[in-house]
């Protein structure tokens, strides 16, 4: 009797499941949406941006554009219904492109296609390419170039020196971009380019011509000298204004080389307002180009930690140089950065960097100067005391 019962309560299962099934059956939407209509297409460098009008169909979720590449592969772009268009990109030709439009409801019913052809205009990679200008530099080059559609490009400068090649990789979405490729020997090397899209397109490497790098050398600092009145003091406890320059770099391993300025608070009237000035006399007349700054690093109460990035440090600072020490024209803005996150953990690249020399560029050579100011407008939080170890320019010395 006990298992009669047990069969009819499976069986009575069984039906009630299937009912259940049947009736969510019955409330799922198979019917695909409307299509797009009054579809039109503005070519672009590369692609084109499709506009249409949307069905009047009160549950659309996405229209999705399915169209094959210049790579030979098939690829699809979204746009929400919240969207009237989208654009097809990705595209190396100058022949039509055939595009199907699909309109996908919440249930993911898609409708029927709906088709147009299009041609794009030519690819912005070339167009990139064609704009690329080199122009020697202080230790390098300068390679400026356009992007009128702002969108990633890879620039491949494939560098001669005789027989031997070197290959720098160059990125931006930048419209214009100038970016400065250092460390190259100054004698007459033989530059190339091709430029690639993030889809894969790619020119053809071409020829840019023959340049020669300027060349560069470290500004000696022997000669350097403080300008006391137009400059803070530096000068407490261990620290010197003048060890700024004294081709000395703190490190963390040793108070041995305690080699940074320390200005405080006390010692500056009172009050450490930035921004801080710092102002150096030659003795002699130099252009630059770059430079390299260091923070201090020694930790006193550390327990071997280093100090880089702690409060007191300096963070941003302002360049200035005049050839009277009195009108003073700005070289650059800079910022070390602040690598600590929410807990104040500081990545180890983060600290490799800081030892071996926070690198700066100006955006062009300097005009020739004698006098430099070091503006420094920020240090990590500490309102008591700033501090710095050292400063090396690099350039033409001694005009």
């Amino acid at each position: 009797m006990k298992k009669q019962i047990n069969k009819v309560l499976l069986f009575s299962i069984f039906i009630l499941a299937a009912i259940i099934s049947c009736s969510n059956d019955e409330d799922l939407d198979t019917s695909p949406p409307g299509i797009v209509s009054n579809i039109s297409v503005t070519a672009t460098n590369g692609g084109g941006v499709i506009d249409y009008t949307l069905p009047l169909d009160d549950d659309i979720l996405y229209v999705k554009a399915v169209y094959t590449n210049s790579q030979g592969e098939e690829v699809f772009r979204v746009a929400s219904k919240y969207n009237t268009s989208l654009e097809v990109n990705g595209l190396n030709q100058t022949t039509p492109v055939n595009v199907k439009l699909y309109v996908v409801d919440e249930s993911e019913n898609r409708s029927k296609v709906a088709e147009i052809d299009f041609t794009p205009l030519k690819s912005f990679i070339f167009l990139v390419q064609e704009s690329v200008v080199i122009v020697p530099d202080l230790g390098g080059v300068k390679i400026t170039w356009d992007n009128i559609a702002s969108k990633t490009v890879f620039v491949y400068v494939h560098i001669l020196e005789g027989a031997d090649e070197t290959i720098r990789i160059l990125s931006s979405n930048n419209a214009q971009e100038n970016i400065f490729i250092r460390g190259l020997p100054s004698k007459e090397l033989t530059f190339s380019i091709k430029v690639e899209d993030f889809d894969g397109n790619i020119t053809e490497l071409e020829e840019q011509g023959k340049y020669t790098p300027l060349f560069e050398e470290k500004i000696d600092k022997s000669s350097w000298s403080l300008v006391s009145g137009q400059s803070i003091n530096g000068n407490a406890y261990e620290g010197r204004t003048v060890n700024f320059w004294d081709d000395v770099v703190d490190t963390v391993e040793t108070d041995a080389d305690n080699s940074y300025f320390i200005a405080t608070r006390d010692n500056n009237g009172g009050s450490l307002n930035f921004p801080l000035d710092i102002v150096i006399d030659f003795n002699k007349n130099v252009k630059i180009q770059r430079f390299k700054i260091w923070q201090r690093a020694f930790w006193y109460n550390g327990g071997g930690i280093t100090y880089h990035y702690q409060e007191e440090n300096i963070k941003s600072f302002n360049l200035y140089g005049s050839t009277d020490g009195q009108t003073w024209n700005l070289l650059g803005q800079f910022d070390i950065g602040d690598p600590r996150d929410s807990a104040g953990n500081i990545p180890a690249t983060a600290f490799q960097e800081a030892i071996d020399g926070h690198d700066f560029s100006l955006a062009t050579t300097s005009d020739e100067f004698r006098y430099l100011k070091i503006e420094i407008t920020s240090n990590y939080g500490s309102t008591s005391i700033t501090v710095g170890s050292e400063i090396t320019l690099f350039g033409l010395d001694n005009l």
